[in-house]
């Protein structure tokens, strides 16, 4: 599972930005948005064949773009291209109010890969004048625009004008109201129009249920289900010479000449493999990559590639697209070897039942790497830790892979140096020089136990359905990850292995990981909305259940209109966070659907309205965007005068919608 909480509040650390001033990684900002950039430490000193692997390895990341565009809505690619045209095209006052808004929805746009709120899935409304987007539109030349064939240009700008405009249209792009029909309501284009959740549902059930359970595949995971002529549901799939075709087809020709430079013939055999699932679409050739990837712990240069997260999915079974590389961090990953090696012990003695404990913890491993490149789901917004891969058989048999993106999270801390965060919401002085003094390590811990040893702890009791919880697996799993990392940052098993320096210092991690879960996340959601995404759900369940059931422990107190959180007794929250991982492991292992409602429900999703608005105007006030993404590099090939790359070059100068404008031109697919 990735960890998409790329903005956690733990992280309010000063950093010793090294070569680079603080003015390198900080860029553009607009609307709730901070564009940042990263470092790639090293990559000139790489040799050539590596440096050409990176190369290759991140073209093939950046062409399946168009790819998640599409999941995300079915409208999205007409209505980036309609918007670049309109933007291409504009010959008026560009200080005009109209054309600043217009511009800024642009940027929104492409930074969520589409019309909705990357985080709160809500559809963006215009500040633009609906007059001025139609003007603009009609003065753009037919030929600029992406008109379907057979449609005629002014319906094709009614779509357009609807799908800005008109808020019920397209409304959400994942909905996660309990109650509703999850995938009649969602504008994410997993599902033909007309197909509800309950037909889904039997779809998948029945599919199952010819299956083998020991070892099953991902079903649904590479492919939009749609309605044959008859009625009946079938699976378009994702692969070469089918439904992405374009797209795939191009990107397995950049997977075989990265080929060539595998560091080694196990990551050429992995790459080959990966090739084969997209030529084919079939999910038991997916499996067998991942089994070889996750095997492949030698190869200093990484990468993802393909179908891989469920969260866009309101029932998580489809997965969107990404793709990314990087190169491990050697000096780094000494902290991340470590509770690898550990692994069994920290099974052993979780709080969990032991019936959903793993016997055996095989093929544990943990990296700490530096990101060469951010493509499809995770870019501009990316995760800052990675588990994968996601089939739960995989991981009980033959283990996981772990990354903490070290570079990121660094860029991270030096725009949150100076923000005033921690002074506004740490309840005094001495609290606030605990986070001072410990914050960056322990969040860094909690990262990485969260990685590596949450997302590969426990296992399912045989014959349960990984999709049990539907909707609210992501929650739980996500859950399940943060509580163990919480209940294992005081142990004394981590003092003795060297990962925390003292016994007090897990105390910063729980005063702004409940500071967090209970007031500053909120400040990315609009007033009157509830939590929707997976990760701050997590956060919230948490913090709120604690709250609840350990008054002795944790409270919300008033200090001059302000609340802070107050924390009374540090080890009865480690009893807490112990006792609600088990539940967590108990509903995960034994599919509890009913207790997984409950729980996320009543703890997860709702928002005390008189706190979120107090919490909103303590945020605006200090002038901090809630969201931040990334800049990527660019590399070019170098070649001499007779055609033979030579060095490949990096570029970290790029402006963000240079950056997109150039990618809408060189990776347009679809």
């Amino acid at each position: 599972m990735t960890d998409t909480s790329t903005e956690k509040e733990a992280i309010q650390t000063q950093h010793d930005t090294g070569e680079k001033t603080d003015e390198y990684f900080i860029d553009e900002r607009f609307a709730d948005i901070q564009m940042l950039r990263y470092d790639v430490p090293c990559f000139d000193k790489l040799t050539l064949r590596r440096k050409l692997l990176i190369y290759y390895l991140t073209e093939a990341a950046l062409t399946g773009r168009d790819i998640l565009w599409d999941q995300n809505c079915q409208y999205n690619l007409p209505l980036r291209k309609t918007l670049e045209a309109i933007y291409g095209n504009y010959s008026g006052d560009k200080d005009c109010t109209d054309y600043r808004h217009f511009l800024t929805y642009l940027k929104r746009v492409w930074f969520s890969n589409g019309i909705h709120h990357h985080y709160g899935y809500s559809k963006f409304k215009p500040l633009f004048s609906r007059e001025f987007f139609l003007r603009e539109l009609e003065k753009v030349p037919t030929s600029l625009l992406p008109i379907p064939e057979g449609l005629a240009r002014q319906d094709f700008e009614r779509l357009m004008d609807r799908l800005v405009f008109d808020t019920d249209f397209m409304q959400k792009r994942v909905n996660q109201t309990d109650g509703e029909d999850l995938v009649a309501t969602s504008a994410c284009n997993y599902y033909a129009q007309g197909i509800t959740q309950h037909e889904a549902e039997i779809y998948y059930n029945s599919i199952k249920a010819a299956q083998p359970t020991d070892r099953p595949v991902m079903y649904g995971l590479n492919g939009r289900l749609e309605r044959n002529t008859d009625g009946t549901l079938t699976e378009n799939v994702w692969r070469k010479g089918g439904m992405y075709g374009k797209a795939i087809s191009r990107i397995t020709t950049l997977l075989e000449q990265a080929m060539e430079y595998a560091e080694s013939e196990t990551q050429a055999n992995t790459i080959r493999q990966l090739v084969r699932f997209y030529e084919t679409g079939d999910l038991a050739l997916f499996d067998t990559y991942n089994i070889m990837w996750v095997q492949d712990t030698d190869s200093e240069i990484d990468f993802t590639n393909g179908f891989i997260e469920t969260y866009g999915d309101p029932l998580g079974i489809k997965a969107s697209w990404e793709g990314y590389a990087n190169i491990v961090d050697k000096q780094s990953t000494m902290r991340t070897t470590t509770l690898s090696q550990n692994a069994q012990w920290f099974e052993d003695n979780s709080p969990v039942d032991t019936r959903f404990k793993k016997a055996h913890c095989t093929g544990v491993s943990a990296k700490v790497v530096n990101a060469a490149i951010l493509g499809g789901d995770l870019y501009p917004s990316s995760a800052i830790g990675i588990n994968l891969p996601n089939s739960n058989w995989i991981r009980a048999e033959h283990g996981s892979k772990s990354v903490t993106i070290g570079n990121l999270t660094h860029a991270y801390r030096v725009a949150a140096k100076g923000s005033g965060l921690t002074e506004e919401f740490t309840i005094d002085k001495a609290t606030k020089e605990l986070i001072d003094m410990y914050g960056e390590t322990c969040d860094n811990l909690h990262t990485d136990l969260h990685e590596c040893l949450g997302h590969g702890s426990g296992q399912l009791l045989p014959g349960v359905d990984p999709d049990a919880l539907k909707a609210y697996g992501s929650t739980i799993e996500e859950a399940r990850a943060d509580l163990f990392g919480l209940y294992y940052m005081p142990d004394d098993k981590m003092t003795e292995l060297g990962l925390t320096p003292d016994t007090e210092a897990y105390k910063a991690l729980y005063y702004s990981y409940l500071t967090n879960g209970l007031l500053t996340q909120t400040a990315r959601i609009a007033e009157g909305e509830q939590i929707e995404e997976a990760h701050m759900r997590n956060r919230a369940l948490i913090a709120h259940w604690t709250l609840r059931h350990y008054p002795q422990a944790v409270g919300i107190t008033e200090r001059e209109s302000k609340h802070y959180v107050e924390i009374y007794d540090y080890p009865a929250l480690r009893n807490a966070f112990g006792v609600l991982l088990s539940e967590i492991q108990r509903i995960k292992s034994t599919g509890d659907l009913e207790a997984a409602r409950r729980l996320v429900e009543e703890y997860g999703v709702k928002i005390d309205q008189r706190l979120h608005k107090e919490v909103r105007e303590r945020y605006a006030k200090l002038n901090i965007a809630p969201f931040k993404g990334f800049i990527n590099p660019r590399y070019t090939l170098v070649r001499d005068k007779d055609g033979q790359a030579i060095d490949v070059a990096m570029d970290c100068t790029e402006t963000y919608t240079r950056q997109m404008l150039r990618y809408g031109k060189e990776y347009s697919t679809l």
